[in-house]
């Protein structure tokens, strides 16, 4: 095992490209969708049942993530759950209709990608103490680039088949756990009998130093409109560029994808560096790069779906990367400033749960809408959306988070608290 000093940026490098994988397998359905829905001919509306399943899997099981997550081995759930969602890709790849898509799909590979998260970013705090925004935000750049890298989904597919996607993501997905089991440690704390009496934590517990909290359930909802518009832009807009600008579907997912998490990659490394500096004078600094973040990127969705050029639509799609990123920065940093540490994976698990459920029917609504006003009109009303998100976390900063705040850190001064 390489020296301490350096493990933890070898943890994040093997975390990241997990990561990559992870969030490349949940989009390539996306960009394939003009290929399946004409191959296997089925409906808009069922198709986007297929990621509403998924991410309705997801968000169920991932508080139980959270809750696994703090008392578990978090190595061994990682590891297990990488090789689920990669099985479940893989065999997406054998669906020949509905049914199959959302077993496959929808819940193997849902079930097995709502594990990740709490785990994981509980880890990284863990070995990342005085840089964890930094560490949380370089692990966040890999959504941005297995999004952008699912692209390579469209030539497979243009060339043999919408299904090789599928089986070639799966398989490397395979092949990465079995690097993880090799390399991978985990938590650095001991596990002497006094700790692991300390992460049996009780309902109790949780509702006293999580769920009581008003800032925790503020950052919960505009967290889950975050992810509405999130998963609304990311199942759609490939199939809004290649109907309404008569793009390939390769290049329809490329352009959709590209510019946008570009941008997002830069945002939230500028963001995530800044944040821990601010952060060690003004604590409520995390929740002000959510809001700014969340209330900047609202105007550039409506431009994304109303903009009639690919050159002006594009410029829209980079400049919501852009502040997306600078929420991201601060995603799981923010709450863990009013959660102590011990609380943070079931946290984690409960925010990820009521946002994903709430995003699960996006693609379904925004179906719907495209069938009154059209696919773009529909896209753009995402920003209204945002713009509430973005309202809600403002009132957090100002309202509650200085109380919640100071209530978290004089608990953790006390002596003998985990």
């Amino acid at each position: 095992m390489p020296p301490r000093s350096l493990y933890r940026w070898e943890l994040l490098g093997l975390l990241w490209i997990a990561f990559f994988l992870h969030q490349a397998d949940r989009q390539i359905y996306n960009n394939l969708l003009p290929l399946i829905e004409k191959d296997l001919q089925l409906p808009r509306t069922q198709l986007g049942l297929v990621t509403a399943a998924f991410t309705w899997i997801y968000g169920l099981m991932v508080p139980v993530g959270g809750y696994v997550g703090d008392r578990w081995s978090r190595k061994r759930i990682i590891i297990l759950m990488l090789l689920i969602w990669s099985l479940g890709t893989l065999l997406t790849g054998l669906s020949t209709g509905l049914l199959g898509l959302i077993v496959f799909r929808g819940i193997a590979s849902g079930f097995g990608e709502a594990f990740y998260a709490p785990s994981a970013n509980s880890l990284l705090t863990q070995w990342h103490d005085k840089t964890r925004a930094l560490a949380l935000s370089l692990h966040q750049t890999a959504l941005y680039t297995g999004i952008v890298a699912s692209f390579a989904v469209g030539i497979l597919a243009e060339n043999f088949g919408w299904r090789s996607g599928f089986y070639a993501f799966g398989g490397v997905g395979l092949v990465w756990a079995a690097v993880l089991a090799w390399r991978m440690d985990d938590t650095p704390q001991p596990r002497s009998a006094e700790t692991a009496d300390r992460v049996r934590v009780s309902g109790r517990e949780l509702w006293e130093h999580v769920f009581s909290k008003p800032t925790v359930w503020l950052l919960t909802f505009g967290f889950a409109g975050m992810v509405f518009c999130q998963i609304g832009y990311l199942t759609w807009t490939p199939t809004l560029l290649h109907e309404k600008h008569g793009l390939s579907v390769t290049w329809a997912g490329l352009n959709a994808l590209l510019y946008h998490h570009a941008c997002a990659f830069l945002g939230v490394v500028v963001a995530g560096n800044l944040s821990d500096r601010l952060a060690q004078r003004w604590p409520r600094s995390r929740l002000a790069f959510q809001y700014v973040g969340l209330l900047g990127a609202a105007p550039f969705i409506y431009l994304i779906g109303r903009a009639d050029s690919l050159m002006l639509c594009c410029t829209g799609l980079a400049l919501f990367g852009l502040f997306r990123g600078v929420y991201d920065s601060n995603l799981f940093a923010g709450p863990f400033e009013v959660t102590p540490a011990p609380y943070r994976s079931s946290l984690l698990g409960f925010i990820l749960c009521f946002g994903f459920l709430t995003g699960a029917f996006a693609p379904v609504v925004l179906a719907e809408l495209s069938k009154q006003l059209g696919l773009d009109q529909a896209v753009g009303l995402l920003s209204v959306v945002h713009a509430g998100a973005g309202c809600v976390v403002l009132l957090a900063a100002m309202a509650t988070f200085g109380k919640d705040y100071k209530k978290t850190h004089l608990l953790e001064r006390k002596p003998n608290h985990a």
